[in-house]
């Protein structure tokens, strides 16, 4: 279904797995560029009735990967709030942060914000 959220066209592919209804959102636009559009965007796929939410890691501000900036804390914050499951899919051999590289492994073992290697 293509929807507007937050002013932005998205394709958004909806499935249910075992009674979790999850959102593939695919974009040619940043939908999460800062702390405020995040949240709303959160918010609004939230109250669609979503669980879990699929995005392309270029859907995301460069800045979420750098974690000096707070970006990536405040929107795992704003995840965990709405109770969602967020999939960020990438190609993530492009960072050589290892506090990065901790950060994705650990929120793939907690599992509110997962990374998804592409293989681009």
């Amino acid at each position: 279904m293509r929807k507007v959220l937050q002013n932005k066209d998205v394709e958004i592919i909806a499935t249910d797995v075992n009674g979790v209804k999850v959102a593939e959102i695919s974009s040619d636009e940043i939908l999460i560029g800062d702390i405020r559009s995040g949240t709303d965007f959160l918010v609004d796929v939230y109250y669609q009735g979503f669980d879990k939410i699929i995005l392309d890691e270029k859907n995301i501000a460069p800045k979420f990967f750098d974690l000096k900036s707070g970006f990536a804390g405040e929107i795992l914050q704003a995840v965990s709030n709405f109770r969602l499951q967020l999939a960020i899919k990438g190609d993530y051999s492009k960072y050589s942060s290892k506090s990065l590289k901790s950060f994705m492994g650990e929120s793939n073992q907690h599992g509110q914000i997962s990374f998804i290697d592409s293989g681009i």
